[in-house]
């Protein structure tokens, strides 16, 4: 472990999200002191449910907070993927023992403002973190020994390195990359969440559920232990060029959804108010750090959410980058530069693999035959290989690129 007092140089974060917190626990885990900036009045999340896969929860095993997550998640039995139009089942993948014994860990399900919460107090619990809210940041200086951030409130931090944690819209990432602003996917997404007891009976299932039709997708499962359900509508359109948690307009959510099966048009109608947001991303790039300054999870690589590993990707980040500098000791631009090459294929190849998951959900005509004829008699086993690059605890090379077709 570094020989770090709360005397030294912290590290510091811009951006309070999950793979800032991540970050800050990682870091805290090899005995370094961090100050976390948060630009919002609280440490606080937006947003609904997310998925976390076996990869993470092997991280969330080295930040120690494995436990506290499980408390407040749910664990489908199954992820299925049903043809909105037809209704039939397309595909689906069991998430039990078998699921477990291969990847040593589970699949579950949890309100991103609960596992925000987790990683939050533990945090707030270390002597050495420190949380700054209301911090808005306007620039930052490096110079030989550190780095000095200043803000708008005309607040000025020193540290030994600055790690950009602030997301889709990252000012850090506009110093470091300079390449405006993300991509827009011309996609929509409308988020609600129901009590449990709002949903009929014949709808509720212990499953992550997919509705894949036409230029759209319903996704729906449970949350918090079965209290909370919640429901992700997606649809395209060019109406939009950018947006973050605005209000959603019903009648266009239910016009692109028509055709849809019955079970889809009744959960739509269950909820009163939908949150809205533009999806985006951008294309992956190789560096993403510049001396004593690097980029974590959406500030790095912003990815679409149809792989569900966004937040996932941000907390690998996170003890990644807390190894490398265990590694390089006080060296930090080394450690930024080897995490990037550590990181870069793996959150890349998940950015491509996102966009493409995106138009196999939203097929039509032929493409939605032949995916619904490629997925339907896939085993168990076929779909946990296919997930073994991703899930697997050993990291797999770049299968060939017809490999990596054939097994989405």
């Amino acid at each position: 472990m570094l020989d770090v007092t709360h005397k030294a140089q912290p590290v510091l974060i811009v951006g309070g999200g999950i793979g800032g917190l991540a970050a800050a626990l990682a870091l805290a885990a090899k005995g370094r002191s961090v100050h976390l900036l948060e630009q919002a009045a609280e440490f606080r999340e937006i947003g609904a449910g997310i998925q976390l896969g076996p990869n993470v929860f092997r991280m969330f095993d080295r930040l120690g907070v494995t436990d506290a997550v499980k408390q407040l998640a749910a664990f489908p039995s199954r992820l299925v993927m049903m043809d909105a139009l037809s209704g039939e089942e397309v595909t689906g993948i069991a998430l039990g023992d078998a699921f477990v014994e291969r990847f040593s860990h589970p699949y579950a399900l949890i309100h991103r403002s609960d596992l925000h919460a987790v990683l939050a107090n533990a945090c707030a619990a270390s002597p050495l973190i420190r949380m700054t809210t209301a911090q808005k940041v306007t620039g930052f200086e490096e110079l030989e020994d550190r780095i000095v951030v200043t803000t708008h409130s005309g607040g000025r931090y020193e540290g030994a390195a600055l790690i950009g944690a602030d997301g889709l819209w990252s000012s850090v990432r506009q110093w470091l990359v300079n390449d405006g602003k993300p991509r827009v996917s011309g996609h929509i997404a409308y988020r609600g969440v129901l009590p449990i007891e709002q949903v009929p009976e014949h709808l509720r299932s212990n499953t992550m559920t997919l509705w894949a039709g036409p230029k759209n997708h319903l996704v729906h499962y449970p949350l918090r232990g079965g209290k909370l359900f919640n429901l992700v509508a997606v649809f395209h359109s060019d109406r939009y060029d950018e947006g973050w948690d605005t209000r959603g307009d019903p009648e266009e959510l239910h016009r692109r959804f028509e055709g849809t099966q019955p079970q889809v048009q009744e959960l739509l109608s269950r909820v009163e108010t939908w949150r809205m947001w533009v999806l985006c991303d951008r294309d992956p790039i190789k560096a993403w750090s510049r001396g004593r300054v690097t980029l974590l999870g959406d500030a790095a690589h912003p990815m679409l959410q149809y792989m569900a590993q966004g937040a996932c990707m941000a907390v690998e980040d996170a003890v990644c980058l807390a190894d490398r500098i265990e590694a390089n000791g006080d060296d930090v631009a080394q450690a930024f530069k080897s995490y990037e090459r550590e990181r870069y294929l793996r959150t890349g190849r998940t950015q491509l693999m996102a966009r493409l998951y995106g138009e196999v959900y939203h097929a039509s005509g032929v493409a939605r035959e032949l995916r619904n004829n490629m997925l339907r008699g896939r085993t168990s086993q076929q779909a946990y290989d296919s997930l073994e690059w991703l899930y697997g605890e050993t990291k797999t090379p770049l299968p060939q690129v017809d490999e990596a077709l054939e097994r989405v």
